[in-house]
């Protein structure tokens, strides 16, 4: 078992965190949005505490009081932190719904929460939402546009709230009272919703600061923010981000990722393992496209066995020093630009890196604290430390968090920062622990430093007709890593081997295409061409070299549609719906057991 002693935060509430970080850099940039034109516009301290206050005092004048529950609809956006922190301000608790929840999931968050009030970003969420506030057992009962202006007319109502009200409002709120009801993606059914304290943050943000004070401290720290604010993690990094000062850039688009990374240049790259593994590729296919793939594949192995050695004793050797010196020269610089050219410091979460992209990263210079959470955790109980990291594992626990790994190899937790129970559901709030832990449902080990490594999902446990247990989601991560393999699904339970199904990365295609030497096909074309079959079975067969023969995939299926949020197949944090692949791909499955394994 490993601990860490919590934190001393004096912070009553979050907003006591953000005022106290906004006094302090009053004149200095803490926010950075786009104009039309995609120019940035900056934003210091003291505006920012301008434009939530004012936002503040018109949700009080609205009538909006302490304790009531409000709903944001919205991409990650200025407006979307500006109004999460004026509604702390009024007392309220906000409920964040993804930008991307159908009429049902928005009905079922708005009547468990009880909203009344939900801002939307678009008129189009505006349509979903009005159809469900028609229903008359809907609580819901006012609907505000954010792109029509909804921020402008509170600020207006708010002119005749008193300084002296807001002030007692954003002050009332102490450590035990309900900061905010997170929902939970639902891999596993519906989502329930997370109750999360001001405690809850103000604790684990103290904690968070104290370990990453070179991250979030240093001189003109700053990160471009594109992941859902509707998700925990990035709610929980826009409090600790606001409470430290580093510049957070909004980016609603991610496809204007890459050019907001060029001219914003942020020092800290906040990210999920996708886009880490994207940029690899698409720099992989320019350098193809160029006729100089041996070059960077080179390149790529040099800081891969650089990063390698500063894990060893003796560290980099000197002809590995010079080799690394000039791929850096030649072909990593480039891939540096892309993400801004000043970027040193990385955090990546929601599914494993693997170990070649974080020794590749490290390798670039730029060192990726790959960690772990849950929402019911304050979305992080794990992270590698700039001091020490350990590529691989999900680092040691964060100040303030006790870990125990039972019998069965179930991650345990317990700590202040963890969740204060399910919303309006004590049933499922019991099951969740046991003799005071949180059972987590991941299964993991411990080395010991304390340092841990998720080896899979407890439910996800996969038992052959041999009686073999196998955890798929080691299998699908070193899989997925494949340039070519956007998801994977590995089944075979009760079945006499392991199988999967993949799908193509469509995006990657055409450059993966041309590398080869192949021409253009559709994804259709390409799960049948036996060139590109050959390279999938040597994927496969190097993603079965981390197993035994009986944990090994045996056969494959390409799907052609691949798994999205829009088709239902991936949660809006971009975890796979296994239980609905697995059921809507019954037959296909069926199919791959019909006749006996091709390896």
């Amino acid at each position: 078992m490993s601990d860490a002693s919590s934190p001393a935060s004096t912070a009553r509430n979050i907003m006591a965190l953000v005022t106290d970080s906004w006094s302090t850099n009053a004149d200095r940039v803490v926010m950075r949005y786009t104009d039309p034109a995609d120019d940035w516009i900056d934003v210091t301290g003291r505006q920012a505490r301008e434009h939530v206050d004012a936002v503040a005092k018109g949700l009080i004048a609205r009538g909006i009081g302490p304790g009531d529950t409000v709903g944001i609809m919205c991409r990650t956006r200025f407006e979307w932190t500006v109004l999460d922190l004026a509604l702390w301000s009024a007392g309220a608790i906000p409920v964040p719904v993804y930008d991307t929840s159908s009429s049902s999931q928005i009905d079922w968050i708005t009547s468990d929460a009880n909203i009344t009030t939900l801002f939307v970003e678009t008129e189009a969420h505006a349509e979903l939402a009005r159809k469900v506030a028609s229903d008359t057992e809907s609580p819901l009962t006012a609907i505000e546009v954010i792109d029509k202006g909804a921020l402008d007319a509170l600020k207006a109502e708010g002119a005749s709230v008193t300084d002296a009200e807001l002030e007692a409002r954003r002050t009332a709120a102490g450590p035990e009272d309900l900061a905010t009801i997170i929902y939970t993606s639902g891999t596993t059914g519906r989502p329930k919703g997370v109750r999360l304290t001001h405690g809850n943050y103000t604790v684990h943000v103290a904690g968070i600061h104290e370990e990453l004070r070179d991250v979030l401290f240093e001189d003109g720290a700053s990160t471009v923010m594109f992941l859902t604010l509707a998700h925990s993690l990035a709610r929980l990094v826009e409090v600790a981000l606001v409470a430290s000062g580093t510049v957070m850039g909004f980016c609603p688009d991610p496809a204007k990722l890459v050019p907001y990374m060029g001219t914003f240049k942020p020092t800290l790259i906040l990210a999920v393992p996708r886009v880490f593994e994207k940029v690899y590729t698409a720099a992989e296919q320019k350098a193809a496209a160029g006729g100089k793939v041996k070059i960077f594949r080179w390149a790529a192995k040099q800081a891969i066995d650089y990063s390698k050695a500063l894990d060893t004793p003796q560290g980099p050797s000197t002809a590995l020093t010079l080799r690394h010196r000039i791929a850096h020269r030649l072909v990593l610089h480039k891939i540096v630009n892309v993400l801004g050219g000043n970027g040193h410091w990385a955090i990546s979460g929601s599914a494993p890196l693997g170990e070649r992209l974080g020794h590749f990263y490290r390798g670039l210079g730029l060192v990726v604290l790959e960690g772990y959470g849950l929402t019911e955790t304050n979305a992080a109980s794990h992270v590698n430390r700039p001091s020490r990291s350990k590529i691989g594992t999900v680092g040691k626990p964060l100040p303030g968090i006790e870990v125990k790994i039972a019998d069965d190899g179930e991650i345990l937790l317990r700590g202040p920062s963890l969740f204060a129970g399910y919303h309006h559901n004590p049933e499922a709030t019991a099951a969740s622990s046991h003799d005071g832990w949180f059972m987590t449902g991941d299964i993991g080990v411990e080395d010991e430093d304390g340092y841990l490594t998720i080896t899979g999902r407890k439910k996800e446990l996969i038992v052959t007709a041999g009686g073999k247990n196998v955890a798929p989601a080691m299998l699908e991560d070193r899989l997925r890593a494949y340039p070519l393999v956007s998801q994977c699904v590995v089944v075979g339970d009760g079945k006499p081997f392991i199988a999967a199904l993949i799908t193509l990365d469509a995006e990657a295609l055409p450059g993966w295409l041309r590398a080869k030497g192949l021409p253009e096909m559709t994804v259709a074309e390409a799960s049948k061409d036996a060139t590109v079959r050959e390279h999938l079975d040597r994927a496969v067969e190097r993603t079965n070299k981390a197993v035994s023969r009986a944990e090994s995939i045996r056969k494959y299926e390409v799907v052609l549609d691949d798994f999205t949020i829009a088709n239902g197949y991936l949660t809006p944090s971009l975890k796979v719906v296994r239980s609905r692949v697995i059921a809507d791909f019954h037959e296909r499955i069926e199919d791959l057991y019909a006749s006996g394994p091709t390896s």
